[in-house]
């Protein structure tokens, strides 16, 4: 059932992605009558979008190993976990890796420079990522860890927005 989850996931995200863009396209045209930014705003956003991507990047890595570290036992198909990880990145916050994650919708809109991307597609898509994160991910590591998650969940918050956590998300986790 879980790797169903994640293929549900994965096909979300590029619905989110992909048809944020085309909505993003129809939007600039009607909402802000097809303006542009000027080439060298269109640079700067090209630039930091194609940094935050970057940071994504790094940070699904390593909330990757660190999941695959503490958040298996035995041989798992890809995106299983059998043990309620508390550990590395996870003894700071809940989702670390969905807070990386995040900020996908936006780096990919700040790349494209589409006024809608950024103003209304990307932070609709955040949200929207925020939800199902409450709505999924948590009710299904309930159903999956029970006491022991409830009991997790208590101590360590959703995200930790403090620079000492952040900061942790870019530490390089070695492979096990």
């Amino acid at each position: 059932m879980r790797n169903k989850s994640a293929i549900f996931r994965i096909v979300v995200w590029i619905i989110f992605l992909v048809g944020g863009w085309f909505l993003s396209l129809r939007l600039d045209e009607t909402i802000f009558n097809g303006y542009e930014f000027p080439r060298v705003v269109r640079f700067i956003f090209f630039v930091i979008g194609f940094a935050l991507l970057r940071a994504v990047f790094i940070v699904s890595k390593n909330t990757g190993r660190t999941l695959a570290k503490y958040g298996r036992k035995g041989d798992l198909p890809r995106f299983e976990t059998n043990v309620l990880a508390t550990e590395g990145l996870y003894s700071i916050m809940r989702h670390p890796m969905h807070l990386g994650l995040l900020f996908f919708p936006l780096a990919v809109a700040l790349i494209s420079a589409s006024i809608s991307f950024i103003l209304i597609v990307a932070p609709a898509e955040m949200l929207l990522m925020i939800i199902m994160i409450f709505l999924f991910e948590e009710r299904e590591a309930i159903a999956k860890f029970g006491d022991a998650y409830l009991e997790y969940k208590k101590r360590v918050p959703f995200f930790c927005l403090k620079y000492s956590c952040i900061k942790e998300l870019f530490k390089n986790v070695e492979k096990d």
